[in-house]
């Protein structure tokens, strides 16, 4: 992602369909394609045991990310739930440090202690990927609040999946950025899917958006699959919450061609059919054709870029698994502790995981 604009700054002018210049408009649709190609080498390192713990991809979400996070200008901040990779990498964060972090290296943005679930980078305002379901909306909801209280003139972007609109937090948030005239814009991020259930089976009322009409505020849906309705719709309500301190509720409506996550093949709950009518709407196609029709992408052009965002990620993986891993004397660090710590940890050291039997009989007897 580019340098962000200044808050205060009135917004550049507008080409046709959004696109405010070609360079921009390529800009875009790089970093879709970037965010993909991260994405699906990030599927083939899970399954070659590089990358532990959990792991969910957001492979044919990618305009629903990139349009509402490119919408964000300099001082805004912005909160993602687990499936994080594609705010990491349109927030502007190095996907190198992205890749080490999925890895557990020392070089990742988290420094190797929040893996795929929990990418961060303060620099760039972006508080985090938060593993459980709805839990970062009231502490999305606490930074709109420091934004109003010292006057500042930006907002929050608070992404988050359907499920965690059946949370007692996403009601607490919204009532609370209300009731507060908060600075906030929260994005659903309806990919149709909470793990294996969908939003009719799990919501009694399935269009998301009208949520937001139960605490007066304003909640709009947006074809999440269209990156310049998304990022039309997410920068006037972003750009009213600025202005005017009111919150927002955004529906995107989207969809994953993967399952919940990794270890989820996604099969069972969906039919084929399904899933490759959602294919034909791809977003990326979407928008590459529009750019095609348009004059701005020539032939080629496309296939240069595939090949072009091919080697960056190539060489984040090199990166990535050529870093040095954090020592695990360090697991301690940046907790809560207590006097007792360091022997609580000392019995975690000895029960790794090869030899774990005899570490943990060590202690014991």
């Amino acid at each position: 992602m580019t340098a962000r604009r200044d808050a205060t700054a009135e917004a550049p002018e507008s080409g046709a369909n959004g696109v405010e210049a070609s360079e921009d408009a390529r800009r875009l649709l790089r970093m879709m394609l970037l965010v993909r190609r991260f994405e699906e080498r990030t599927e083939e390192q899970y399954t070659r045991a590089r990358i532990g713990g959990y792991c969910h991809l957001a492979i044919g979400e990618e305009a629903a990310n990139v349009g509402a996070i490119d919408a964000l200008v300099e001082g805004d901040y912005l909160f993602a739930s687990y499936r994080d990779h594609a705010a990491a990498l349109a927030i502007g964060s190095d996907p190198a440090a992205i890749m080490a972090e999925l890895f557990g290296k020392r070089t990742g943005v988290a420094g190797g202690y929040g893996g795929s679930m929990h990418l961060v980078d303060v620099e760039r305002h972006f508080l985090g990927g938060w593993g459980i379901v709805g839990g970062h909306l009231p502490i999305a909801v606490g930074a709109a609040l420091a934004l109003d209280y010292t006057d500042a003139p930006n907002a929050v972007l608070c992404q988050f999946g359907d499920g965690a609109t059946n949370t007692g937090a996403f009601h607490e948030a919204l009532n609370l950025a209300v009731i507060w005239d908060l600075p906030i814009v929260f994005q659903v991020v309806n990919n149709l899917y909470g793990m294996g259930t969908s939003v009719e089976g799990a919501s009694a009322e399935p269009e998301l958006y009208k949520r937001a009409e139960a605490y007066r505020m304003l909640g709009e849906r947006v074809d999440g699959n269209d990156l310049l309705a998304v990022r039309e719709a997410a920068g006037r309500l972003l750009q009213r919450a600025r202005e005017e301190r009111k919150p927002a509720l955004l529906e995107t409506l989207t969809y994953r061609y993967r399952g919940h996550s990794v270890a989820d093949a996604g099969k069972v709950y969906r039919s084929k059919d399904e899933v490759e009518s959602w294919r034909e709407r791809d977003p990326i196609a979407r928008f590459a054709s529009r750019l095609e029709e348009q004059g701005i992408l020539a032939p080629g052009d496309l296939d240069a870029m595939r090949k072009e965002v091919s080697a960056q990620v190539a060489s984040a993986i090199r990166e990535a698994a050529t870093a040095q891993a954090p020592d695990v004397a360090t697991l301690a660090e940046n907790v809560y502790a207590d006097a007792e710590t360091d022997q609580q940890f000392a019995r975690m050291r000895i029960a790794g995981p090869f030899g774990e039997r005899e570490g943990t009989e060590s202690w014991r007897t």
